[in-house]
């Protein structure tokens, strides 16, 4: 088939994109061969292909994580949540080299909380007279307001400039967002899946992907939660039977490393 030496690319990612000139429309997407990348859950090889895999980052964010935020500062204990900050300093990296995109899904609601429903804001505000969502915190901060310090990423963490960032106002990051147009469009097929906390808005944005026919993984070292062990028991349980799967981060970067070498 002919070259067309003026074409330029047209798209969002580099396997979902056309070549277009005034003489020419090529929409055949780039097909590269597949970058297999093993990893065990439970002693099963699990196989998915690079070229096809994102990793979505679930609300890893000051709010939930920083000893300033808002659950540290109705009391509860946030170092559990903290726990997956290492572990993902030592994944992303790793990741983007591989032109694997990040998705950082952070909790960023309306400042005036008109898609809210009152459903939503009990969760947090069961008697009305506790820090809610979108209530001031005491260092001025509007609890997980969008653009806020309570919303944004930890510092810990770094967004690089490769990355997308997607806003979710519900447990699920699927509820009411463009998460799944983004997805489709970088021509995604497996997620991985981090973050906090992993039995409430990490497990509801898998099954929600689950349920949009993604292929799941959770990394598990790079996933936390605050409520007790049971729910994390629970939630590996769950994910194992119905949902996908589970592995560790080491798994990635060794299996990294090899693809690299």
């Amino acid at each position: 088939m002919r070259k067309d030496a003026d074409a330029l690319p047209l798209g969002p990612s580099r396997l979902n994109r056309w070549q277009v000139s005034k003489g020419r429309v090529d929409m055949v997407r780039a097909q590269p061969a597949p970058r297999p990348l093993a990893v065990k859950d439970r002693g099963r090889e699990i196989v998915f292909d690079l070229n096809r895999t994102a990793i979505i980052v679930v609300d890893m964010q000051n709010d939930f994580c920083h000893p300033d935020g808002w659950l540290a500062g109705i009391g509860v204990d946030v170092s559990p949540a903290r726990a997956p900050i290492n572990p993902l300093q030592r994944l992303l990296p790793g990741l983007r080299s591989a032109q694997v995109p990040v998705i950082w899904l952070n909790w960023g609601n309306r400042a005036d909380k008109a898609n809210l429903p009152p459903s939503t804001l009990h969760v947090y505000k069961p008697t009305g007279r506790e820090t809610g969502i979108g209530d001031p915190l005491p260092n001025g901060a509007n609890v997980l307001e969008k653009g806020s310090w309570a919303a944004a990423v930890v510092d810990e963490l770094e967004i690089a400039e490769t990355d997308i960032s997607v806003d979710k106002f519900r447990m699920s990051g699927f509820q009411d967002t463009e998460l799944d147009s983004v997805l489709r469009n970088l021509g995604i097929a497996t997620l991985l899946f981090a973050g906090v906390n992993v039995d409430q808005c990490v497990l509801c944005t898998l099954q929600d992907a689950g349920f949009l026919g993604y292929d799941c993984i959770l990394v598990e070292d790079c996933s936390a939660t605050t409520s007790p062990q049971f729910c994390m028991d629970a939630t590996l349980y769950n994910i194992r039977q119905c949902f996908g799967f589970v592995c560790s981060s080491d798994d990635i970067v060794a299996g990294l490393s090899r693809a690299d070498a």
